[in-house]
């Protein structure tokens, strides 16, 4: 299933949506200018490493500031075009709602936070991995923990290909988000005790972290006021 578009109009412009979709790419584009072997000393400085993490002395992390600043840089590389396109797609749908019911500068800490998050508990699932961690998915997996809760009654026109024909057809955002949830939780757990499973592919935990944190943190979050738009009319939903 591949998400198009929502039905959900923002009434504020998603400044900060837009720059960090641009900072990513800019990031990506530098990253791509690289030789292969200084792009992996970039990708093993300013990515997640959890082995360099020690979470099991935390009081460690303060000699090693440099380690600590990974947390939020991991999240600004990406590991191929494929990985940064479905990231900056995913946020281009969803940042802009998330930001305009939170205001632009909680809507960035809120993004921001969600990333350490979800690092923070992928590395707790594999504290002594050697293998890099990076990419926007896990501050990406928080926008879409707040927009599942912000709002419920939305729905997502998504783009399902059947051999040589494409459908598509309007899903509601807790059905779609609620199932894409669900994947990650079940392959995270799948990749429990998995030998290897530590040592690359996608980053489940930091997904599940990410998602949850921003389901939780977005209900405490002040908001601006409810707009109409949250709330289908008779006619179903206004903004189609």
């Amino acid at each position: 299933m591949i998400p198009i578009r929502d039905t959900i109009r923002s009434y504020t412009h998603p400044f900060v949506t837009w720059a960090l979709i641009a900072l990513n790419t800019v990031v990506f584009l530098f990253e791509r200018g690289l030789s292969p072997r200084f792009l992996d000393q970039v990708i093993f400085t300013f990515g997640m490493v959890p082995a360099r993490l020690n979470l099991t002395h935390p009081l460690d992390l303060t000699a090693h500031p440099q380690v600590l600043f990974t947390l939020m840089s991991s999240m600004f590389l990406h590991a191929g075009w494929l990985h940064l396109i479905s990231n900056m797609w995913s946020l281009f749908i969803f940042g802009d709602n998330v930001e305009d019911r939170l205001g632009h500068g909680r809507f960035l800490l809120f993004y921001v936070s969600s990333g350490v998050i979800a690092n923070l508990l992928h590395a707790l699932v594999y504290p002594g991995s050697p293998v890099p961690a990076v990419g926007a998915s896990g501050a990406i997996a928080g926008v879409l923990g707040a927009y599942f809760l912000l709002f419920p009654r939305a729905r997502i026109v998504t783009l399902i290909p059947i051999f040589f024909f494409a459908w598509f057809i309007e899903i509601p955002a807790v059905i779609f988000l609620g199932f894409w949830f669900i994947s990650q939780l079940y392959s995270g757990v799948s990749s429990l005790g998995v030998q290897g499973a530590n040592l690359g592919g996608v980053a489940w935990w930091a997904h599940v972290g990410g998602f949850l944190f921003g389901l939780f943190v977005a209900r405490q979050l002040p908001h601006r006021r409810k707009y109409e738009h949250d709330f289908p009319g008779p006619g179903g939903y206004p903004w189609q």
